[in-house]
């Protein structure tokens, strides 16, 4: 292998060790770094938990002779912070340890950052390159890339369906009729391991009255998203699983309710850009990631304000004939799974973060 197909190694290996931290480190961004030294790794670290230790930290921590680090290359793919937030700058450290170079995937589009920590390491005489891989880079940090880009959560749409396309059997408005059993034992497990690893869940009024969902990741181990629920008329009954109050939930409505602990209601005008108005909150409280769970009218509306950025779409090999339709969208197939005969198609819309 030549040179940068070596480095291209060593990059992938950092977005394999940030990948560790989808799901604990939000909103920060998911980040791993690898220390070499002629031709060996000899640190490697990354980004655990929100409020902890930076992957560059720990990279270095991990290096037995510090003496080497005046002999080696950082890779990281992306930009070390230059600012004080919960933890000292990356930047600095890097610069106090004599790490004479530094080859980064992305710029970090944090206002806070946004090439200031480069400009203060290559200030300092550090060999910094960047851009290196850096489309695999954003794709791995999609989330904050969105959520810095475009000022919202990053939304994934998730639904499972028929083969001939219904959501599920006609049904009255309450809990008494049990919903169509979609999802194998396998799939449920796997969405909620999906669960652990964004930072809220939404679902709309008729679907929490019909199923009474609890919306937790009581089938995987990790994180239980903050629960995001609209409800204008506040007609979801207050005995319900979504108001029990064991986990931060959110309920945006038009009714005046006070706030109870883990539970809060946020005023909006359904009137004007609901999605929009949810949206703008949901990124003031730092949320970084949502999946949209349901139902067909929750999801539409996201789909007709075109504010999604990966669909989910789970079809099992039954047949209902009539019910509730599965939403229509457009958009590019990136993935294909199939378990117990039930394929899992990952698509994005048509544009570019």
């Amino acid at each position: 292998m030549n040179r940068e197909q070596i480095e291209a190694c060593y990059m992938r290996r950092c977005f394999q060790l940030a990948a560790n931290g989808l799901g604990t480190v939000a909103p920060n961004p998911m980040v791993g770094a690898v220390i070499v030294c002629e031709g060996k790794i000899i640190g490697e670290g990354y980004h655990r938990i929100y409020g902890e230790a930076h992957a560059e930290v720990n990279a270095i921590a991990s290096v037995d002779n510090k003496e080497l680090l005046h002999h080696s290359t950082m890779y990281v793919n992306l930009e070390p912070c230059s600012h004080f937030g919960k933890t000292p700058p990356c930047s600095d450290l890097i610069i106090e340890m004599g790490i004479p170079r530094v080859v980064i995937a992305n710029i970090d589009p944090n206002p806070k950052v946004a090439g200031r920590g480069v400009q203060k390491m290559r200030k300092a005489g550090v060999d910094v390159t960047t851009g290196f891989l850096e489309e695999e880079g954003t794709l791995l940090n999609r989330r904050f890339f969105t959520f810095q880009t475009k000022h919202r959560p990053y939304v994934q749409l998730k639904w499972a369906q028929s083969a001939d396309g219904f959501l599920d059997r006609p049904r009255e408005n309450n809990c008494d009729v049990p919903p169509v059993q979609i999802s194998s034992e396998f799939t449920k497990m796997l969405v909620h391991k999906a669960r652990t690893e964004e930072s809220a869940i939404m679902v709309g009024t008729n679907t929490a009255i019909k199923d009474n969902p609890k919306l937790t990741a009581r089938r995987w181990e990790g994180n239980n998203p903050v629960r995001v629920v609209v409800d204008r008329q506040l007609r979801i009954p207050a005995h319900y699983n979504l108001f029990d109050q064991t986990i931060p939930t959110l309920v945006y409505t038009e009714q005046k309710s006070s706030h109870k602990p883990n539970l809060s209601f946020i005023h909006i005008n359904f009137a004007e850009n609901a999605i929009q108005q949810i949206m703008d909150d949901l990124y003031k409280r730092n949320i970084l990631s949502i999946i949209v769970e349901g139902g067909q009218l929750l999801l539409n509306a996201f789909i007709t304000a075109g504010i999604w950025d990966e669909a989910r779409i789970e079809t099992a090999p039954l047949w209902l004939g009539d019910g509730v339709k599965a939403p229509q969208l457009d958009g590019s197939v990136v993935n294909t799974e199939i378990y117990d005969n039930i394929q899992i198609l990952t698509i994005n819309p048509n544009s570019n973060l």
